[in-house]
């Protein structure tokens, strides 16, 4: 009785991992960088879980998150995070930003600014250039989970020759 309870709570936890159910611990990098989106009046979940590491001048305003590959976060928006992302932060908004890009329909879009005009508005804006997207402050309470940007390789131009090699093929991120 007591080795299958075992075998049912390791199958829970794989399961729970498989489904990106358990996170790990944020590190040092992560918590500074969420600190800082709090101290400035923004939510927390502009930046990923994962973050390596992260650099703020608060001179100037200036910051530098670094993951440790390219990533996708898949929830009410769909965020795609360059391995680096880096802006400037001051109250209420994250200006010069790169590295963050957000999905339209189809399409993705650089993400060049976000703004919280009024934080009881309950309101954030992004900047993807050609119009202000809106979205609720609460899509951003924490922070997401960042699945790894895969490479897909589409179907190759030509099959080899009798050893079984391809030529050709393109891939895309």
């Amino acid at each position: 009785m007591a080795s299958s309870r075992v075998l049912m709570i390791v199958v829970a936890v794989a399961a729970a991992v498989w489904c990106g159910e358990a996170e790990a611990a944020p590190t040092a990098a992560a918590a500074a960088a969420h600190a800082v989106l709090s101290d400035h009046g923004l939510p927390r979940g502009l930046l990923p879980a994962g973050i390596v590491a992260f650099s703020h001048d608060p001179a100037t305003g200036r910051f530098e998150a670094s993951l440790e590959a390219p990533c996708t976060a898949k929830a009410e928006v769909d965020l795609r995070y360059n391995a680096t992302v880096s802006g400037e932060i001051s109250y209420g908004r994250i200006s010069k930003l790169s590295g963050i890009s957000a999905q339209d329909l189809f399409l993705w879009f650089a993400v060049l600014s976000i703004r919280v005009d009024v934080p009881s508005s309950g309101v954030i804006y992004f900047d993807v250039g050609v119009v202000f997207k809106h979205f609720p402050l609460s899509f951003f309470e924490a922070p997401p989970p960042c699945v790894p940007t895969s490479f897909i390789l589409i179907a190759p131009h030509k099959q080899g020759g009798d050893d079984g090699s391809v030529d050709g093929g393109t891939a895309l991120q």
